[in-house]
Protein backbone atom coordinates (compact mmCIF):
# COMPACT_ATOMS: atom_id res chain seq x y z
CA UNK A 1 0.00 0.00 0.00
CA UNK A 2 1.94 2.95 -1.14
CA UNK A 3 0.70 6.53 -0.78
CA UNK A 4 -0.09 8.15 -4.58
CA UNK A 5 0.37 11.77 -5.62
CA UNK A 6 -3.41 13.01 -5.47
CA UNK A 7 -2.59 14.09 -2.07
CA UNK A 8 -2.73 17.86 -2.41
CA UNK A 9 -5.62 18.71 0.07
CA UNK A 10 -5.08 22.46 1.59
CA UNK A 11 -7.98 21.84 4.42
CA UNK A 12 -10.34 19.19 5.56
CA UNK A 13 -12.53 17.26 2.44
CA UNK A 14 -16.13 16.54 3.68
CA UNK A 15 -15.74 13.73 1.20
CA UNK A 16 -13.61 10.69 1.07
CA UNK A 17 -10.29 10.59 -1.08
CA UNK A 18 -9.76 7.76 -3.22
CA UNK A 19 -6.80 6.46 -0.62
CA UNK A 20 -9.13 6.40 2.26
CA UNK A 21 -11.69 5.02 0.03
CA UNK A 22 -9.05 2.42 -0.86
CA UNK A 23 -7.88 1.70 2.88
CA UNK A 24 -11.74 1.39 4.30
CA UNK A 25 -12.69 -1.48 1.33
CA UNK A 26 -9.06 -3.05 2.01
CA UNK A 27 -9.69 -3.31 6.06
CA UNK A 28 -13.13 -4.51 5.80
CA UNK A 29 -12.13 -7.15 3.40
CA UNK A 30 -9.63 -8.30 5.55
CA UNK A 31 -11.81 -8.16 8.62
CA UNK A 32 -14.01 -10.46 7.44
CA UNK A 33 -11.63 -12.88 6.34
CA UNK A 34 -9.28 -12.05 9.03
CA UNK A 35 -10.35 -11.07 12.28
CA UNK A 36 -14.90 -11.36 12.55
CA UNK A 37 -14.28 -15.29 12.50
CA UNK A 38 -11.81 -15.21 15.39
CA UNK A 39 -12.48 -12.23 17.88
CA UNK A 40 -14.26 -13.62 20.11
CA UNK A 41 -11.74 -16.78 21.07
CA UNK A 42 -9.23 -13.87 21.34
CA UNK A 43 -11.70 -12.09 23.43
CA UNK A 44 -12.19 -15.45 25.58
CA UNK A 45 -8.32 -16.27 26.01
CA UNK A 46 -6.69 -12.67 25.78
CA UNK A 47 -4.33 -13.73 23.17
CA UNK A 48 -2.44 -11.07 21.45
CA UNK A 49 -2.68 -11.95 17.65
CA UNK A 50 0.49 -11.81 16.58
CA UNK A 51 0.13 -13.41 12.97
CA UNK A 52 -3.19 -10.99 12.35
CA UNK A 53 -0.08 -8.12 12.91
CA UNK A 54 2.48 -9.78 10.40
CA UNK A 55 -0.57 -9.40 8.01
CA UNK A 56 -1.33 -5.81 8.91
CA UNK A 57 2.16 -4.85 7.96
CA UNK A 58 1.90 -6.67 4.73
CA UNK A 59 -0.66 -4.60 4.00
CA UNK A 60 1.26 -1.79 5.14
CA UNK A 61 -1.06 -0.71 7.94
CA UNK A 62 1.77 -0.99 10.33
CA UNK A 63 3.48 1.82 9.12
CA UNK A 64 0.72 4.25 7.85
CA UNK A 65 2.64 7.36 8.61
CA UNK A 66 5.88 6.35 7.55
CA UNK A 67 7.41 7.58 4.72
CA UNK A 68 8.23 5.27 1.54
CA UNK A 69 12.37 5.86 2.16
CA UNK A 70 11.81 4.06 5.81
CA UNK A 71 10.15 1.28 4.61
CA UNK A 72 6.19 2.46 5.42
CA UNK A 73 3.28 3.25 3.04
CA UNK A 74 3.50 7.18 3.37
CA UNK A 75 0.67 8.41 4.03
CA UNK A 76 -0.94 11.28 6.62
CA UNK A 77 -3.38 11.44 9.24
CA UNK A 78 -6.19 10.58 7.36
CA UNK A 79 -5.60 7.86 5.80
CA UNK A 80 -4.51 6.65 9.17
CA UNK A 81 -7.42 7.86 11.12
CA UNK A 82 -10.13 5.82 8.33
CA UNK A 83 -7.50 2.52 8.82
CA UNK A 84 -8.11 2.74 12.73
CA UNK A 85 -12.02 3.61 12.69
CA UNK A 86 -12.23 0.87 10.24
CA UNK A 87 -10.61 -1.83 12.26
CA UNK A 88 -12.30 -0.48 15.48
CA UNK A 89 -15.88 -1.28 13.44
CA UNK A 90 -14.96 -4.94 13.40
CA UNK A 91 -12.88 -4.95 16.82
CA UNK A 92 -11.35 -2.33 18.77
CA UNK A 93 -8.49 -4.23 19.82
CA UNK A 94 -7.16 -4.93 16.83
CA UNK A 95 -7.49 -1.00 16.24
CA UNK A 96 -6.49 -0.19 19.54
CA UNK A 97 -2.96 -2.39 19.25
CA UNK A 98 -2.35 -1.10 15.98
CA UNK A 99 -2.75 2.15 16.83
CA UNK A 100 -0.73 2.27 19.53
CA UNK A 101 2.73 0.26 17.44
CA UNK A 102 2.12 3.38 14.74
CA UNK A 103 1.37 6.77 16.71
CA UNK A 104 3.65 5.54 19.49
CA UNK A 105 6.67 3.35 19.19
CA UNK A 106 7.30 4.35 15.60
CA UNK A 107 6.02 7.53 15.64
CA UNK A 108 8.51 8.36 18.64
CA UNK A 109 11.05 7.04 16.26
CA UNK A 110 9.95 8.70 13.33
CA UNK A 111 9.49 12.44 14.89
CA UNK A 112 12.55 12.39 17.59
CA UNK A 113 15.17 9.46 15.79
CA UNK A 114 18.75 10.38 14.21
CA UNK A 115 18.85 9.42 10.85
CA UNK A 116 20.37 6.04 12.38
CA UNK A 117 18.03 5.22 14.54
CA UNK A 118 15.23 5.94 11.49
CA UNK A 119 17.30 3.36 9.21
CA UNK A 120 17.37 0.54 11.79
CA UNK A 121 14.02 0.54 13.64
CA UNK A 122 11.49 2.40 10.96
CA UNK A 123 11.62 -0.35 8.36
CA UNK A 124 11.16 -3.60 10.71
CA UNK A 125 8.26 -1.68 12.60
CA UNK A 126 6.37 -0.67 9.36
CA UNK A 127 6.13 -4.22 8.17
CA UNK A 128 5.78 -5.42 11.61
CA UNK A 129 8.81 -7.64 11.48
CA UNK A 130 8.90 -5.69 14.86
CA UNK A 131 5.92 -4.70 17.31
CA UNK A 132 6.25 -2.01 18.91
CA UNK A 133 5.84 -0.68 22.66
CA UNK A 134 5.86 3.13 24.22
CA UNK A 135 6.41 2.94 28.27
CA UNK A 136 5.65 6.15 30.18
CA UNK A 137 3.28 5.29 32.68
CA UNK A 138 4.26 3.93 35.98
CA UNK A 139 2.56 1.94 38.58
CA UNK A 140 2.17 4.86 40.88
CA UNK A 141 2.45 8.01 39.26
CA UNK A 142 -0.05 7.02 36.28
CA UNK A 143 -0.47 11.04 34.39
CA UNK A 144 1.47 12.19 37.08
CA UNK A 145 4.39 11.65 34.78
CA UNK A 146 6.79 14.03 36.75
CA UNK A 147 7.21 12.14 39.38
CA UNK A 148 8.17 8.90 37.73
CA UNK A 149 10.54 6.81 39.09
CA UNK A 150 12.00 4.58 36.90
CA UNK A 151 15.69 6.18 37.14
CA UNK A 152 18.80 6.11 34.35
CA UNK A 153 21.75 6.29 36.17
CA UNK A 154 25.21 7.32 33.27
CA UNK A 155 27.47 5.33 33.68
CA UNK A 156 30.45 6.26 31.24
CA UNK A 157 29.03 5.84 27.58
CA UNK A 158 25.97 3.86 28.97
CA UNK A 159 23.37 4.49 31.07
CA UNK A 160 21.49 1.63 33.64
CA UNK A 161 17.74 2.07 34.11
CA UNK A 162 15.78 0.61 37.07
CA UNK A 163 12.37 0.56 37.61
CA UNK A 164 8.96 -0.85 35.91
CA UNK A 165 6.56 0.51 34.03
CA UNK A 166 2.69 -0.69 33.53
CA UNK A 167 -0.17 0.06 31.19
CA UNK A 168 2.07 -0.60 28.67
CA UNK A 169 0.18 -2.22 25.39
CA UNK A 170 2.72 -5.02 23.78
CA UNK A 171 4.57 -4.87 26.73
CA UNK A 172 4.92 -8.34 26.95
CA UNK A 173 5.29 -9.37 22.97
CA UNK A 174 7.17 -5.73 21.70
CA UNK A 175 10.51 -6.49 20.23
CA UNK A 176 11.30 -3.04 20.58
CA UNK A 177 9.96 0.02 22.81
CA UNK A 178 10.81 3.36 23.61
CA UNK A 179 11.13 4.41 27.43
CA UNK A 180 10.92 7.76 29.04
CA UNK A 181 12.96 7.86 32.43
CA UNK A 182 14.40 9.94 34.30
CA UNK A 183 17.43 11.50 34.35
CA UNK A 184 17.06 14.50 36.59
CA UNK A 185 15.50 16.18 39.51
CA UNK A 186 11.63 14.98 40.08
CA UNK A 187 9.42 16.63 38.92
CA UNK A 188 11.71 18.66 36.71
CA UNK A 189 10.20 18.60 32.63
CA UNK A 190 13.43 18.99 31.73
CA UNK A 191 14.79 15.78 33.84
CA UNK A 192 13.55 12.84 31.63
CA UNK A 193 15.02 11.10 28.72
CA UNK A 194 14.16 9.04 26.17
CA UNK A 195 15.56 5.46 25.19
CA UNK A 196 14.60 2.92 22.26
CA UNK A 197 15.27 -0.68 23.76
CA UNK A 198 15.44 -3.73 22.32
CA UNK A 199 13.65 -6.54 23.50
CA UNK A 200 16.32 -9.61 24.73
CA UNK A 201 18.65 -6.47 26.15
CA UNK A 202 19.70 -8.03 29.80
CA UNK A 203 17.58 -6.26 32.67
CA UNK A 204 15.12 -6.22 30.13
CA UNK A 205 12.04 -8.28 30.72
CA UNK A 206 8.04 -8.51 31.07
CA UNK A 207 6.25 -8.54 34.04
CA UNK A 208 2.65 -9.30 35.00
CA UNK A 209 -0.05 -8.93 31.81
CA UNK A 210 -3.46 -7.66 33.22
CA UNK A 211 -6.85 -9.37 33.18
CA UNK A 212 -9.04 -6.53 31.39
CA UNK A 213 -12.83 -6.08 31.18
CA UNK A 214 -12.52 -5.46 27.28
CA UNK A 215 -10.07 -4.81 24.48
CA UNK A 216 -8.86 -8.36 25.59
CA UNK A 217 -6.63 -8.99 22.78
CA UNK A 218 -4.43 -6.28 22.71
CA UNK A 219 -2.31 -7.21 25.13
CA UNK A 220 -1.48 -4.77 28.30
CA UNK A 221 1.42 -5.79 30.51
CA UNK A 222 4.48 -4.61 32.66
CA UNK A 223 7.97 -3.73 32.01
CA UNK A 224 10.85 -4.20 34.40
CA UNK A 225 14.07 -3.30 34.13
CA UNK A 226 17.08 -4.26 36.89
CA UNK A 227 20.27 -2.60 36.07
CA UNK A 228 19.64 -2.58 32.38
CA UNK A 229 22.55 -1.03 30.57
CA UNK A 230 21.61 1.21 27.41
CA UNK A 231 24.39 2.40 25.48
CA UNK A 232 23.92 6.50 24.72
CA UNK A 233 23.81 5.86 21.04
CA UNK A 234 19.87 4.68 21.92
CA UNK A 235 18.97 7.86 23.24
CA UNK A 236 16.29 9.79 21.29
CA UNK A 237 17.23 13.30 21.10
CA UNK A 238 19.03 14.99 23.70
CA UNK A 239 19.29 14.06 27.49
CA UNK A 240 16.33 15.85 29.25
CA UNK A 241 13.77 15.64 26.36
CA UNK A 242 12.02 13.20 27.12
CA UNK A 243 9.15 14.12 28.77
CA UNK A 244 8.21 17.30 25.95
CA UNK A 245 9.17 14.32 23.12
CA UNK A 246 6.30 12.46 25.25
CA UNK A 247 4.23 15.49 25.11
CA UNK A 248 4.07 15.66 21.64
CA UNK A 249 3.41 11.85 21.06
CA UNK A 250 0.75 12.12 23.04
CA UNK A 251 -1.01 15.45 21.10
CA UNK A 252 -1.05 12.72 18.39
CA UNK A 253 -1.70 9.53 20.21
CA UNK A 254 -5.11 11.55 20.84
CA UNK A 255 -6.07 11.38 17.46
CA UNK A 256 -5.48 7.60 17.85
CA UNK A 257 -8.11 7.32 20.30
CA UNK A 258 -10.26 9.43 18.68
CA UNK A 259 -10.10 7.61 15.63
CA UNK A 260 -10.50 4.30 17.80
CA UNK A 261 -13.49 5.62 19.41
CA UNK A 262 -15.15 6.86 16.24
CA UNK A 263 -14.45 3.33 14.81
CA UNK A 264 -16.12 1.82 18.05
CA UNK A 265 -19.53 4.14 17.63
CA UNK A 266 -19.94 3.02 14.28
CA UNK A 267 -19.32 -0.37 14.75
CA UNK A 268 -22.01 -0.09 17.33
CA UNK A 269 -24.43 2.42 15.45
CA UNK A 270 -24.88 0.28 12.47
CA UNK A 271 -25.11 -3.07 14.46
CA UNK A 272 -28.57 -1.67 16.25
CA UNK A 273 -29.45 0.01 13.35
CA UNK A 274 -29.63 -3.19 11.46
CA UNK A 275 -30.94 -5.17 14.28
CA UNK A 276 -33.74 -2.56 14.81
CA UNK A 277 -34.45 -2.81 10.86
CA UNK A 278 -35.21 -6.81 11.31
CA UNK A 279 -36.53 -6.85 14.95
CA UNK A 280 -40.31 -6.92 14.84
CA UNK A 281 -42.64 -6.21 17.66
CA UNK A 282 -46.22 -5.43 17.32
CA UNK A 283 -46.18 -6.52 13.74
CA UNK A 284 -43.57 -3.70 12.27
CA UNK A 285 -40.08 -2.95 12.99
CA UNK A 286 -38.47 -1.67 15.94
CA UNK A 287 -37.25 1.04 14.33
CA UNK A 288 -40.41 2.55 13.41
CA UNK A 289 -41.06 2.96 17.21
CA UNK A 290 -40.19 6.74 17.54
CA UNK A 291 -38.04 5.83 20.98
CA UNK A 292 -35.97 3.48 19.08
CA UNK A 293 -35.70 6.06 15.89
CA UNK A 294 -34.64 9.13 17.87
CA UNK A 295 -31.47 7.10 19.70
CA UNK A 296 -30.68 5.72 16.05
CA UNK A 297 -30.68 10.21 14.75
CA UNK A 298 -28.90 10.66 17.88
CA UNK A 299 -26.50 8.47 17.26
CA UNK A 300 -25.50 9.16 13.34
CA UNK A 301 -25.32 13.05 14.56
CA UNK A 302 -22.70 12.72 17.14
CA UNK A 303 -20.87 10.07 15.13
CA UNK A 304 -20.90 12.45 12.35
CA UNK A 305 -19.50 15.43 14.75
CA UNK A 306 -16.83 13.36 16.58
CA UNK A 307 -15.82 12.43 12.69
CA UNK A 308 -15.20 16.21 11.52
CA UNK A 309 -13.37 17.25 14.85
CA UNK A 310 -11.16 14.14 14.52
CA UNK A 311 -10.33 14.71 10.86
CA UNK A 312 -9.76 18.17 11.78
CA UNK A 313 -6.95 17.22 14.32
CA UNK A 314 -5.52 15.29 11.70
CA UNK A 315 -5.68 18.07 9.15
CA UNK A 316 -3.65 19.99 11.51
CA UNK A 317 -1.53 17.68 12.13
CA UNK A 318 -0.96 17.01 8.25
CA UNK A 319 -0.22 20.72 8.47
CA UNK A 320 2.64 20.23 10.74
CA UNK A 321 0.13 22.60 13.43
CA UNK A 322 -0.22 22.54 16.99
CA UNK A 323 -2.95 20.30 17.71
CA UNK A 324 -2.92 20.30 21.13
CA UNK A 325 -6.34 21.66 21.55
CA UNK A 326 -8.04 20.28 18.89
CA UNK A 327 -6.58 16.26 19.50
CA UNK A 328 -7.98 16.54 23.27
CA UNK A 329 -12.03 17.99 21.72
CA UNK A 330 -11.59 14.64 19.43
CA UNK A 331 -10.59 12.63 21.88
CA UNK A 332 -12.72 14.10 24.82
CA UNK A 333 -15.54 14.38 22.22
CA UNK A 334 -15.61 10.79 20.35
CA UNK A 335 -14.51 8.18 23.23
CA UNK A 336 -17.84 9.83 25.12
CA UNK A 337 -20.25 9.86 22.71
CA UNK A 338 -18.88 6.58 21.71
CA UNK A 339 -19.50 5.00 25.12
CA UNK A 340 -22.74 6.22 24.85
CA UNK A 341 -23.52 4.66 21.18
CA UNK A 342 -22.46 1.17 22.37
CA UNK A 343 -24.91 1.85 25.51
CA UNK A 344 -27.81 2.74 23.48
CA UNK A 345 -27.03 0.08 21.17
CA UNK A 346 -27.19 -1.95 24.01
CA UNK A 347 -30.75 -0.75 25.32
CA UNK A 348 -31.63 -1.27 21.11
CA UNK A 349 -30.94 -5.17 21.71
CA UNK A 350 -32.49 -5.53 24.71
CA UNK A 351 -31.41 -8.74 26.18
CA UNK A 352 -29.63 -9.82 23.43
CA UNK A 353 -27.57 -7.19 23.52
CA UNK A 354 -26.34 -8.70 27.45
CA UNK A 355 -25.06 -11.90 25.82
CA UNK A 356 -21.89 -12.49 23.97
CA UNK A 357 -23.99 -14.25 20.95
CA UNK A 358 -24.67 -10.62 19.50
CA UNK A 359 -21.85 -7.76 18.43
CA UNK A 360 -22.61 -4.77 20.91
CA UNK A 361 -21.98 -6.34 24.22
CA UNK A 362 -17.97 -6.09 23.14
CA UNK A 363 -18.30 -2.94 22.00
CA UNK A 364 -19.86 -2.32 25.59
CA UNK A 365 -16.87 -4.05 27.00
CA UNK A 366 -14.52 -2.53 24.59
CA UNK A 367 -15.19 1.29 24.84
CA UNK A 368 -14.57 1.98 27.97
CA UNK A 369 -11.14 2.19 27.84
CA UNK A 370 -11.50 5.31 25.23
CA UNK A 371 -12.33 7.57 28.01
CA UNK A 372 -8.99 6.32 29.86
CA UNK A 373 -6.25 5.81 27.69
CA UNK A 374 -4.11 8.55 26.79
CA UNK A 375 -5.42 10.24 29.91
CA UNK A 376 -9.00 10.41 31.13
CA UNK A 377 -11.77 13.02 29.97
CA UNK A 378 -11.20 14.91 33.09
CA UNK A 379 -7.80 15.65 31.78
CA UNK A 380 -8.58 16.29 28.20
CA UNK A 381 -10.70 18.83 29.36
CA UNK A 382 -7.83 20.04 31.72
CA UNK A 383 -5.75 20.31 28.55
CA UNK A 384 -8.88 22.44 26.37
CA UNK A 385 -9.34 24.41 29.38
CA UNK A 386 -5.51 25.55 29.84
CA UNK A 387 -5.63 26.17 25.94
CA UNK A 388 -9.03 28.51 25.54
CA UNK A 389 -7.73 30.57 28.91
CA UNK A 390 -4.02 30.74 27.74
Amino acid sequence: MQAVAEQTNTGISFEETENQKMIAQMVRDFGEKEIKPHMMEWDESQEFPIPLFKKLGDLGLMGVLVPQEYGGSGFGYHEYVTAIAELSKIDGSIGLSMAAHNSLCTGHILQFGNEEQKKKYLPKLATAEHIGAWGLTEPNTGSDAGNMRTVAEKDGDYYVINGAKNWITHGKSGDVAVVIVRTGETGDSHGMTAFVIERGTPGFSAGRKENKLGMRASETAEMIFENCRIHKDQMLGGEGEGFIQAMKVLDGGRISIAALSLGIAQGAYEAALQYSQERHQFNQPIAKFQGISFKLADMATEIEAAKLLTHQAADLKNKGKSVNKQSAMAKLYASEIAVKAANEAVQIFGGYGFTKDYPVEKFYRDVKLCTIGEGTSEIQKLVIARAILK
